[in-house]
């Protein structure tokens, strides 16, 4: 398939673009600028120099492939703005494409932190009720839904949990601290997090960009409902010497840390069923687990930076 990809050299969108490129498929990808450009052409993928803020940059291109993911989010104060603006440009891609009777999936990157707090197991049909930072998020999930409700356009939203692996994210971030000598830890840690390891993650978005039956919600985890403390008590045992491990009080967190401080102190139980009705099986089921590979990747990751 022609795939269309944004945020190809971003944490989640990166190991989409690997996924695809091992399942043979031709990639195009949105980058900003030329450096990344050349860096993404060096491996057969056709860069498209743009945007998230000017459709008129990447919209033909989109339009042109069969499938459209995006992953990339712009973090800044307009970041919410960004995203609405790219998701109505994909859409209206997508939409010309199938008015002219040529099969197309959009597939919509959105997160687990819209559930909220969860009473109990959260499948994709719970209801929603997202934490302050990505109160933005279900509005956007729902015009890609909608848009895909009686047309030949596909539509599907993943949500992932919080991604492990590599150098970057929330759990790179925990081991960055670790090996520094100090880990800070929003509340008291008993708190859930519903995680999922980066390469089991893209291979989920390849069968939802691929699979003429997949639409909908997809969520992503490795439903191992491991507790924030027993992955920070994991990764301060494999330290080379023991970090400090500070709770900070969500108050506290908050004045420091704005709404961030309140997704990371969600207390989530989190099932991905209609992902597995697709063949997916995460590969790895924990990040205590995990430890010593993780830091092996995530030293190899930074050095090749």
């Amino acid at each position: 398939m022609r795939i269309f990809l944004t945020g190809a050299t971003g944490y989640v969108g990166s190991a989409v673009l690997e996924a695809l490129l091992r399942g043979g498929h031709d990639v195009t990808a949105l980058v900003r600028d030329p450096e990344k450009a050349e860096r993404v052409s060096m491996r057969g993928v056709q860069p498209v120099l743009g945007d998230l803020s000017k459709p008129a940059s990447y919209a033909a291109s989109a339009e042109a492939c069969d499938g459209i993911v995006h992953t990339a989010y712009e973090s800044s104060k307009r970041g919410a703005k960004v995203d609405r603006q790219a998701v109505d440009t994909l859409l209206g891609a997508a939409i010309r494409r199938a008015a002219r009777g040529q099969p197309v999936g959009v597939v919509y990157t959105s997160g687990v932190w819209v559930l909220g707090n969860t009473a109990g197991a959260a499948a994709e049909e719970a209801p929603v009720r997202p934490t302050p930072l990505v109160s933005w998020r279900p509005d956007h999930e729902k015009l890609v839904l909608d848009a895909g409700r009686g047309r030949t356009l596909r539509t599907a939203v993943v949500r992932p949990g919080i991604v492990y692996g590599g150098a970057r994210g929330i759990i790179g971030d925990l081991l960055k601290d670790a090996a520094n000598g100090l880990v800070r830890v929003v509340g008291d840690g008993r708190n859930h997090w519903p995680c999922v390891y980066d390469r089991d993650l893209a291979d989920l978005y390849v069968r939802v960009a691929t699979r003429p039956e997949a639409s909908g919600v997809f969520h992503a985890n490795d439903e191992a409902d491991e507790r924030v403390a027993d992955i920070v008590e994991a990764i301060a045992r494999q330290a080379k010497m023991r970090p400090d491990l500070r709770h900070m009080p969500i108050e506290e967190a908050r004045a420091k840390m704005g709404p961030y401080a309140d997704a990371l102190a969600l207390n989530q139980i989190v099932r991905s069923p209609r992902a597995h009705a697709l063949g997916w099986t995460p590969t790895l089921h924990s990040v205590a687990g995990n430890v010593a590979r993780l830091q092996e990747e995530f030293r190899t990751a930074r050095e090749a930076a």
